[in-house]
């Protein structure tokens, strides 16, 4: 494949540009293998351009942010990988809002909000993900969610345009938005939050923080919650009647603090996840008649 107008781009921008690089190591699972081409890019226009040169020259595309919530192919990525993260991660404060750029964690977004004393942001304290990829998957935690906060987006379109776009019109529903397995490309977002006394804020930050080293096995490389949350029910929870707390397939486990987290103990493999989440499934299904649905992203 030629990547020639790719490289041609990146260095048009400044954008760092790597080639047969393990992705494993842009993951927080740790988990994956050989990609022909990764970019880092520098700009909205950057990106736009990126992504219109695959589009044009039928090149293999993938959009990625801080890669907390997918699990990709021990084999790799054929084509062009484009890792939106700290090199396009600003934020900027407009009155009771924060205007981020797509690639901001959400830590660094959740401190700017601290510091500016504004509130609404402190549920996503701890989450690892980036802006766009909250948005994405409307991530939430201890009973706050995205759209919560979501004022508006721009993004790019199928079309190669770049639109904005409302809360209102961004389906916002569990772990669900209008940008969910589609082709659009979030590029960035605005919280509209509300004045606060900074000290609070830090105070509720750290309570959620603590909530999370407490619950959480953040020692191990993980991709966060395995499963959506059941109605009624609460998976991490089945799992655990159902005797697989610490279950093991090779490098991955089944986390021995919290049932509803598959870890990397060391060496995991994506076939090893799969087979885990395949086995809880199952046996889930046969116990309780529930059926647990994935909430990690595989790709391949």
């Amino acid at each position: 494949m030629e990547h020639g107008i790719i490289a041609e781009i990146a260095g048009k921008y400044g954008a760092k540009i790597l080639y047969n690089e393990k992705i494993a190591g842009h993951t927080s699972f740790n988990i994956g293998g050989v990609c022909d081409v990764v970019v880092m890019p520098s700009s909205a226009d950057c990106i736009r351009e990126m992504v219109s040169a695959c589009r044009e020259n039928g090149i293999k595309y993938y959009i990625f942010g801080r890669c907390t919530n997918v699990l990709i192919s021990d084999s790799g990525l054929r084509g062009v990988v484009i890792l939106i993260g700290n090199d396009y991660s600003a934020v900027k404060r407009e009155g009771d809002c924060l205007v981020c750029e797509s690639g901001a964690p959400l830590v660094k977004v959740c401190n700017a909000a601290k510091e500016a004393g504004l509130t609404g942001l402190e549920f996503a304290y701890g989450i690892p993900g980036s802006v766009g990829g909250a948005l994405y998957m409307n991530a939430g935690a201890y009973g706050g969610e995205m759209k919560d906060v979501v004022s508006y987006c721009e993004y790019l379109d199928s079309d190669g345009s770049v639109k904005r776009m409302e809360a209102a019109e961004m389906c916002l529903s569990y772990r669900h938005s209008v940008f969910t397995g589609s082709d659009k490309v979030i590029l960035s977002v605005c919280f509209r939050l509300s004045g606060g006394d900074s000290e609070a804020i830090a105070a509720k930050m750290s309570e959620t923080m603590q909530k999370r080293r407490d619950k959480q096995p953040l020692e191990y490389p993980s991709a966060g919650s395995t499963f959506k949350r059941p109605e009624g029910y609460f998976a991490a929870k089945l799992i655990e009647d159902s005797g697989l707390k610490g279950y093991t397939r090779g490098g991955a486990q089944v986390s021995e603090k919290h049932s509803g987290f598959v870890i990397n103990r060391g060496g995991a493999t994506c076939k090893d996840v799969c087979d885990i989440i395949s086995d809880i499934q199952a046996k889930v299904l046969a116990d309780s008649g529930v059926k647990l649905e994935c909430e990690l992203i595989k790709v391949e």
